[in-house]
């Protein structure tokens, strides 16, 4: 609403930052910052939970003093459930791109993320045939120090391939399976995006049994010691908190070169991804047509090349989640897509299905609500480990039953 102003009386000019007007803050502090701030927010809350908890339920073997426990490990705590967050939240990109556009579930993404995990597996064994998986190249860069252009090019290579290969097999599968329902009833499509994830899993299971005759593929780069050795780092920053109110903080963190390697490629994508979306004309396409299709056709949008960019997009993000999460897991069956896919969707719909920034925030939580999980229920036998992911079915009722939008997700009234 315009302000009114007297007749006489020159309006106040209004005084905007240039920083928050700039391109650099739109596109890279900002998402940067939302991405800490649901990392620490969510980090905060877990570990006082997680403390309540090991103070109200003790461990069951008297020999263990769980909050000592859990302050010695917290660091590797969040660390492994950043890393995990970003995984959930680059496969639950897809499912929210795709519901966006066409507002269905395409529920063969999981066998997409799938598809990206065996693309890395093949191009690694290829680069390992080729004398070039353990290729070093170092070359020391002004801020960041010492880079090994070799690794960075075995990972780059992986990463680009799994990205391409997924995201055009999400293309074809849009193209030949759901085009030709696009204005079938909602579970037609659905039910076919379901026969499309279990084809793919027989298809690549028959590949695997033709040509490596094995279903358990581990990566060629496990034994490399770029990949299986530690990170070191020292925690000098705890330093006073350990020496003056004698808490149990370690000294170092050994991080494994895979988390680091997960949550900086991941980070870079989500920043351009944000920068395509909200900074292109290709984005604002994406956008229009996710608001109206036939209005969007009316202005000259070609809708269906901004239908099957959508899919290609989130075929790559998942093809890049399931490549990164390869490398980290070591080895991976036609089934790994299964249950990431799984909680990739419910971090979709924990942020609000179709909400870009819901399902960062929606991935990131429930990222880490496992690692959390993974640790605390390890010390009681009764309970253990193997239960986490019922956890997370837990938070989609809840989130279901009083708010179904999602956290982020907005409530939109229908036109009679």
């Amino acid at each position: 609403m315009a302000q009114l102003t007297a007749p006489n009386e020159k309006p106040k000019p209004v005084v905007t930052s240039s920083l928050t007007n700039s391109w650099f803050y739109k596109f890279v502090i900002y998402p940067l910052g939302q991405m800490i701030l649901f990392i620490v927010g969510a980090a905060v809350l877990l570990t006082l939970l997680s403390y309540l908890f090991a103070f109200v339920f003790p461990a069951p073997n008297p020999r263990i003093i769980l909050p000592n426990l859990l302050t010695q490990n917290l660091p590797d705590i969040v660390l492994k459930g950043v890393m995990l967050g970003f995984v959930y939240s680059m496969i639950a990109l897809g499912y929210t791109l795709v519901y966006g556009v066409l507002k269905f579930i395409n529920f063969a993404h999981s066998e997409i993320f799938m598809v990206g995990a065996v693309v890395a597996f093949e191009v690694t064994q290829q680069l390992s045939s080729a004398g070039l998986i353990n290729a070093s190249i170092p070359i020391e860069v002004p801020i960041i120090g010492i880079v090994d252009l070799g690794h960075l090019f075995v990972l780059v290579t992986m990463l680009f391939f799994s990205m391409l290969v997924s995201g055009v097999l999400a293309v074809l599968i849009e193209r030949f399976a759901y085009r030709p329902l696009r204005g079938a009833p909602r579970l037609v499509p659905l039910i076919t995006a379901i026969g499309v994830s279990f084809m793919l899993q027989d298809i690549v299971r028959a590949i695997m049994s033709i040509t490596r005759n094995d279903f358990n593929l581990t990566f060629a780069t496990q034994s490399l010691p770029w990949v299986k050795d530690p990170i070191i780092l020292q925690l000098g920053i705890l330093d006073f908190a350990r020496t003056t109110f004698e808490i149990p903080f370690p000294e170092t963190l050994r991080v494994r070169p895979p988390f680091v390697f997960i949550i900086v490629s991941a980070i870079i994508m989500l920043v351009v991804l944000n920068y395509f979306v909200n900074g292109t004309k290709w984005g604002r396409g994406l956008r229009a047509v996710s608001q109206d299709q036939v209005m969007a056709g009316l202005m000259g949008i070609n809708v269906n090349f901004m239908i099957s960019l959508t899919f290609f997009i989130g075929g790559a993000f998942g093809g890049a989640a399931g490549a990164l999460f390869g490398i980290n897991a070591g080895t991976i069956t036609p089934y790994v897509g299964f249950l990431p896919g799984l909680i990739a969707f419910i971090a979709a719909v924990l942020g609000g299905i179709g909400n870009l920034t819901g399902a960062l925030l929606g991935g990131l939580m429930l990222g880490i609500v496992k690692s959390y999980l993974d640790f605390v229920l390890a010390f009681y036998p009764a309970i253990g480990a193997r239960y986490t992911d019922i956890f997370a079915f837990i938070i989609l009722i809840i989130i279901l039953v009083f708010r179904p939008s999602g956290l982020l997700g907005e409530r939109v009234d229908e036109k009679v």
